[in-house]
């Protein structure tokens, strides 16, 4: 018997710093499916359903809602409790009318936080190609794709979906004013305005310069930079959790 689990499963205390679990409450959890989103970078429904929402005490509960159609992630019913949920993904209880964003808190966890604007989500442009017919096919994030007839997007814009039909509403470019979420390093979770991009010459990664709300200027990866908006987020986005 294998020490990690079986292919549901996975021991607590083994389960990615991302997750927002105690390891010592219990000896197992539900390891998402392949998917949308990396391991390290999603959580389950049941893990969301049973141990963060609380709406079930145990996975035959959790199943059981799940199953029942009572759970939609970005507009959609999904009945596989191994769903892989992530970061921005949009996910509602109808029968509660609880609708919730997932987000990083600044330890880089995955939190839920409520909100009421369920119609949009924000996708990170994380590569595109140009497809049969001259179109273009934007990369996301989250896995998914758009294709576009005329490209005027650039890797690491963002753009803002209306769900669940994917239609583009809009898009933010990433440039100096944009106002950004940081997604990784020791900054995750802090909200700002980017300052300046420096572009490096060499192979070593591009860095950004952000602004918080203090005024305080740090820098940080231009691949942490997640855009929320121009001067406003375009989106809820409550304080993180400390």
């Amino acid at each position: 018997m294998a020490n990690m689990g079986s292919r549901k499963h996975l021991k607590r205390f083994k389960a990615p710093k991302t997750w927002p679990i105690h390891p010592k409450e219990e000896t197992w959890t539900v390891k998402p499916s392949a998917g949308s989103h990396s391991i390290d970078e999603a959580l389950s429904l049941t893990l969301v359903i049973r141990d963060i929402l609380g709406l079930a005490d145990n996975s035959r509960e959790a199943k059981r809602i799940i199953n029942s159609g009572n759970v939609l992630v970005d507009g959609r019913v999904v009945k596989d409790y191994k769903f892989p949920v992530g970061f921005m993904d949009i996910i509602e209880i109808p029968k509660t009318g609880d609708v919730y964003r997932v987000l990083l808190d600044n330890k880089g966890r995955l939190q839920l936080n409520p909100i009421e604007d369920n119609d949009f989500k924000l996708c990170k442009i994380v590569n595109k190609s140009t497809i049969k017919g001259g179109n273009t096919q934007l990369n996301l994030h989250d896995g998914k794709n758009v294709i576009v007839e005329e490209d005027t997007y650039k890797v690491g814009d963002v753009i803002n979906l209306k769900v669940p039909e994917q239609e583009i509403a809009e898009s933010f470019k990433l440039e100096e004013g944009a106002t950004v979420l940081v997604t990784g390093g020791k900054h995750t979770g802090e909200l700002g305005t980017v300052t300046e991009i420096i572009v490096n010459e060499s192979s070593n990664p591009n860095t950004i310069v952000i602004e918080n709300s203090s005024k305080d200027n740090f820098l940080t990866l231009k691949d942490y930079a997640f855009v929320v908006g121009n001067e406003t987020p375009a989106i809820s986005l409550l304080e993180v959790n400390k």
